[in-house]
């Protein structure tokens, strides 16, 4: 019996110690898993913040770059901008004093009240805004962008690592798109609204004071109609001879003694003439030995709008919208037996009011390489010696372009688009040379 109980103990006491070695290992099984959880969670949580810092850093790097360069852009902005200002004043004095020297020297002299006159100015400034703004743009940029190519600016921007294709091109030719439209803007809407007014402005200053016609010892050519006129007091005539067709086209002389030039007294009339011992000869275009004369004490004679303006009631291209005009174009070019040197004038008028007004963005374009190329040493001034001149080449193309186009037919699409294109060309050009450099 003792050695039963002895085995039976001992039994006991192996699964004891067996039990008790099998939790000791299961425990630290479970501890070695549960360490390596933690590592594993560890290592994911850390590769979860090094993730996130590493998408903030980079987000802040970008940020940084973003910003540096939005500051950089906006500065080039302001300065653009303020160089455009400057020489867009420059060249609207040039062109309003052009144009009140040229508009005014055949109104002054003709006793033209002052409200009539300043009207009359007044109705001129959408011409020149839309004149200055593309001379103004390559003149104000192109000494902008010399000024900093000088102060060796733009060669901070290079080595602070932006491009220049970016931080340089792209304001300048959104600045170029904007001034385009607001020029076109002035062209198309505000130029034919000043140029209509100033046709009814002068319509209403000579029928409220005719005597802006009429000029001591002179001779007047009133369209289809010339007149000579001998001393002149006030709104009376010495002596006055007249030469003009009648409805049948027969030539006719009017000749009178004491004339008095006063407003017409009816719709469409500009002026009478009251004349005193007048004599009328008629001579027959067909039979030229054939003649009549009429005598009389007194006569009145109407001269009409058409007379004694330049233009019809008829609305002229310049008065008309590029709407307008182009519907006006298809419908000339759809009516048989229409002159091809009409339609072509209004071609050149329809072009015109895009290709002018878009050259501020050739020019845009054509200012940075021009700057970057010569502009390293007294780049303001000769950006601005540089800009007149090439702004004189293409007033010069586009001045001798309309001649060509209204004298000698020649294509008005071509003629007008012709001075962006050469420098669109030459803006090409020298940004590759610019480029190489």
């Amino acid at each position: 019996m003792d050695i039963l109980e002895f085995a039976s103990e001992q039994k006991d006491r192996v699964v004891q110690k067996a039990k008790a070695l099998i939790k000791t290992l299961w425990q630290r099984i479970c501890q070695k898993l549960l360490t390596y959880k933690k590592v594993r969670l560890a290592k994911e949580r850390a590769l979860e913040y090094y993730a996130k810092a590493k998408r903030k850093w980079i987000a802040l790097k970008f940020y940084r770059r973003t910003h540096k360069e939005y500051k950089l852009m906006r500065y080039i902005v302001k300065q653009l901008l303020v160089y455009f200002f400057v020489m867009y004043l420059f060249f609207f004095l040039i062109f309003f004093v052009n144009q009140i020297m040229l508009f005014m020297k055949s109104l002054l002299g003709k006793r033209i009240p002052i409200s009539d006159a300043m009207k009359l100015m007044f109705y001129s400034l959408p011409f020149v805004i839309a004149q200055s703004a593309p001379f103004a743009t390559l003149t104000g940029f192109l000494m902008c962008l010399g000024r900093m190519n000088t102060d060796n600016e733009i060669l901070i921007f290079k080595a602070s690592g932006c491009h220049l294709r970016k931080i340089l091109l792209q304001p300048i030719l959104v600045m170029g798109v904007l001034i385009s439209i607001f020029s076109f803007f002035v062209n198309d809407y505000l130029l034919p609204l000043g140029t209509s007014k100033t046709r009814e402005q002068l319509r209403k200053s000579i029928a409220s004071n005719p005597t802006m016609e009429v000029e001591p010892q002179c001779v007047k050519r009133l369209n289809d109609t010339s007149v000579v006129f001998g001393n002149v007091n006030e709104k009376d005539v010495s002596d006055l001879v007249l030469f003009d067709y009648d409805e049948n086209g027969n030539q006719r002389f009017i000749i009178a003694g004491q004339t008095h030039v006063d407003s017409g007294s009816y719709k469409g009339v500009s002026m009478r003439f009251d004349m005193n011992d007048a004599t009328v000869i008629v001579l027959d275009r067909h039979k030229t030995n054939n003649f009549d004369i009429l005598k009389s004490k007194t006569m009145s004679l109407h001269l009409f709008e058409k007379t004694v303006f330049n233009f019809d009631r008829q609305l002229s291209p310049a008065e008309l919208t590029s709407f307008d005009l182009g519907r006006k174009i298809r419908k000339m070019k759809k009516e048989p037996g229409r002159d091809k040197r009409e339609i072509n004038m209004n071609v050149l008028e329809y072009n015109k009011k895009f290709s002018l007004p878009f050259g501020s963005l050739f020019f845009a374009f054509l200012a940075m390489p021009l700057a970057l190329l010569f502009g390293k040493v007294n780049g303001q001034t000769i950006g601005l010696v540089v800009g007149i001149f090439i702004s004189f080449l293409y007033w010069a193309m586009m001045t001798v372009g309309i001649q060509l186009g209204y004298r000698n037919g020649w294509n008005g699409f071509l003629l007008m688009w012709l001075p962006n294109a050469v420098v669109g060309l030459a803006a090409v050009l020298f940004y590759l040379g610019a480029r190489k450099k």
